[in-house]
């Protein structure tokens, strides 16, 4: 059975157990990082101090996105991974987009989330709100063309993004009319392993 290691309200954790839940896979989940802490017997496992960390048989493995493939190509098939090297990197490349976001959005969600009123910074909340209002724009034309991340199905491009877009959608970042981006989380939404991991209070 595979093991995650890692608290639910990470987003990172929540790629992970949302796949999983796509996947169909069963799971045990053991709460890790932040007020659960860590000991020597997680730190062994991952040296980084990072949430996720997976256990699938004799493998070991951390990094979300990494995990994220991982879970995909061994119990996912082409569905979700394409054997295609041109269909799977026109996904792919959105994985690593999302890292960009979220720096971008960072100050967002430690300010509005993390952070007392006292504590807040109201120009880098403005400064990141600006700024994912810029980056959900690019988000936005390419759906204008697709109805999903990974081209004409759901698929590995959009399990990272997806996570941060409901964090977008749920501080209220959205200055400007990006329609296609809206429509696609009204999707995700739909799917219960989303509804279950992703959509949860942000904590």
């Amino acid at each position: 059975m595979l093991t995650i290691w890692g608290r639910l309200n990470s987003h990172n954790v929540k790629k992970v157990v949302w796949l999983a839940d796509e996947l169909g896979l069963s799971y045990r989940r053991h709460d890790v990082g932040g007020a659960f802490g860590m000991d020597d017997a997680y730190l062994a496992k991952n040296p980084n101090a990072l949430i996720p960390t997976i256990e699938d048989g004799d493998v070991v493995l951390w990094e979300s996105n990494a995990i994220v493939r991982y879970l995909a190509a061994r119990h996912g098939g082409d569905a979700l991974w394409p054997g295609d090297p041109v269909q799977r990197a026109l996904a792919d490349r959105w994985m690593d987009w999302q890292f960009s976001y979220a720096e971008a959005q960072r100050p967002a969600f430690v300010g509005l989330v993390r952070q007392s009123p006292e504590q807040r910074d109201a120009d880098a909340i403005e400064r990141a709100t600006v700024a994912c209002g810029r980056m959900m724009t690019i988000l936005d034309a390419a759906l204008s063309t697709q109805p999903w991340l990974s081209g004409d199905a759901f698929g590995l491009g959009d399990v990272p993004v997806g996570v941060y877009a409901h964090t977008f959608f749920a501080l209220g970042l959205a200055r400007a009319p990006v329609a296609h981006v809206a429509d696609w989380y009204e999707r995700l939404k739909a799917r219960p392993g989303y509804a279950a991991n992703v959509m949860i209070p942000l904590t």
